[in-house]
């Protein structure tokens, strides 16, 4: 047991840390964030949507920062300090999709959720189906958005654990609780416009760490040229993308890699955004904004992870053998002790804005999807807002008691979470705005065949390892959607 006094000297050594005082800077920024938009948050339109007035950049720069976790600078740099350049057709999906997701499924979703009057993605399916018996798709669409977020943000809160950890000694429990505890007073104070506001902040660092970071590493390492000889010392295939395989397994590893691009389509947290913005006009400019940050932000965070492999000779004992904590690592070897602090606090912002995000989404699925459609219409805003502040309480104590008890990388948790969203909504929602055909039934077969084939796809043998779920289930649920649509053998849209 640490006393009194150990406690005050353990925080007036950490005060003196220049690194410590930039984080807890961006800290303080972050709370006045939340404070200060509470004013603004006065109806459930508010809390959800923001009243639908987001401009491009806000737009953009949230949808990026919070469809971009732990993952992007924990995860990613630690898969290619493991792998080299074999899992860089991540990179490339990823990208892929964050495109296709911009130009093909943002304008039809604001159009269609400002026509039919719906807040969340479970409001969409359920008033663009009407057919279907009451709030089938409601309350299957809220209760798989309800089991993949939980892990989603625990992963966020896992991350959060590992940075202050790695970077401040502080114990890893004691790391996510504080990441857990901020995340939640600002998201339970301003709701969706401190969540857009903090994301255009937390965006910044962000992509200011992905940036800087493989600069000062390739410049500290004599350039791209010592980067790759060095690779290529420490093994001949690290700088091959296929890492050396041939035919069907390197086919496999592409496809696997590329699968990430799937999930795009099928994130809420990112598809609120799309449906908040101004006017549909503002998506062409959101579009440039978000592949600005986006094509810059996932090279780097690849190429932190090939410079710390270089640097550590593939010896990842220095960093407690976690691939996962590389970026931190390097921020302080590389940077001036206050410019550490400015880049660590980017992989902070890059949990807390995606995790704020989701805990936003689960929230308007339990309170505005259930609450308010289902059990009490007749319940007013100050009511309404009241509850989904408790629901967001209680949604983010029970993902921090999953963060404490899982030993599963970051990385892992995030794939798996990603690839079940993507799945269940993505064909779904993708062939709902752009095939007529769609009926209420096959947007329901999609939405569990989806969550049902990411669940059980690892657990089958052989095909199971070999090809992603991301991949599988994606495809499975797609067809299903045709398939059941054409059986059924007439559309079900609304005649609105």
């Amino acid at each position: 047991m640490i006393s009194a006094t150990g406690w005050f000297s353990t925080c007036k050594e950490m005060l003196r840390d220049p690194v410590f005082d930039g984080f807890v800077i961006y800290l303080l920024v972050i709370l006045v964030v939340g404070f200060l938009t509470y004013r603004f948050t006065r109806s459930i339109g508010d809390f959800l949507l923001a009243g639908r007035r987001l401009g491009p950049w806000l737009t953009a720069f949230s949808e990026r920062a919070s469809g971009e976790s732990a993952w992007l600078l924990l995860g990613l740099p630690g898969v290619a300090l493991a792998a080299g350049m074999a899992d860089f057709w991540v990179v490339i999906g990823c990208l892929a999709g964050i495109a296709f997701s911009w130009l093909f499924i943002a304008r039809p979703l604001r159009r269609e959720t400002e026509r039919l009057g719906a807040l969340t993605l479970p409001h969409l399916f359920d008033r663009k189906f009407p057919t279907l018996p009451r709030h089938l798709l409601r309350v299957t669409a809220t209760l798989i958005i309800t089991f993949f977020f939980t892990y989603y943000i625990a992963a966020q809160f896992n991350g959060a654990g590992k940075v202050l950890n790695q970077s401040f000694g502080i114990s890893q429990y004691w790391g996510m609780s504080i990441g857990a505890v901020i995340i939640l007073f600002y998201t339970m104070m301003g709701g969706f416009i401190a969540v857009v506001w903090t994301d255009l902040v937390q965006g910044i660092i962000m992509i200011v760490a992905l940036v800087l970071l493989p600069v000062v590493g390739i410049w500290e390492l004599g350039g791209l040229g010592a980067l790759s000889e060095g690779l290529t010392r420490l093994d001949p295939e690290a700088i091959s993308i296929f890492g050396g395989a041939g035919g069907g397994l390197a086919l496999l590893m592409a496809i696997n890699g590329l699968s990430w691009g799937l999930g795009y389509m099928g994130q809420p947290h990112l598809l609120t955004r799309f449906m908040a913005i101004r006017q549909e006009g503002d998506l062409k400019k959101g579009f440039f904004i978000a592949m600005a940050w986006a094509i810059p932000a996932f090279v780097g965070a690849y190429v932190i992870g090939l410079i710390g492999w270089v640097i550590l000779s593939g010896d990842t004992s220095v960093i407690g053998g976690d691939q996962e904590k590389i970026l931190p690592w390097l921020a302080r070897s590389l940077l001036h002790p206050a410019l550490a602090g400015v880049l660590i606090s980017g992989a902070i912002a890059a949990m807390m804005s995606t995790a704020d995000s989701q805990l936003l989404v689960t929230t308007s699925a339990v309170a505005e999807d259930v609450y308010h459609q289902m059990i009490r219409p007749e319940a007013d805003q100050r009511r309404l807002v009241g509850l989904t502040r408790l629901v967001t309480l209680l949604v983010g104590i029970f993902a921090f008691a999953l963060a404490i008890t899982t030993q599963d990388l970051v990385f892992k948790m995030v794939s798996y979470a990603w690839g079940g969203l993507g799945a269940s909504f993505g064909p779904a929602l993708l062939l709902a705005l752009w095939w007529k055909r769609t009926s209420g039934w096959g947007v329901f077969a999609g939405l569990v065949s989806g969550t049902v084939m990411t669940i059980s796809w690892p657990l089958l043998p052989v095909v199971g390892t070999a090809l992603s779920a991301r991949f599988a289930a994606f495809f499975i649920a797609l067809g299903l959607v045709v398939v059941v649509s054409l059986l059924d053998g007439k559309s079900q849209h609304d005649t609105a």
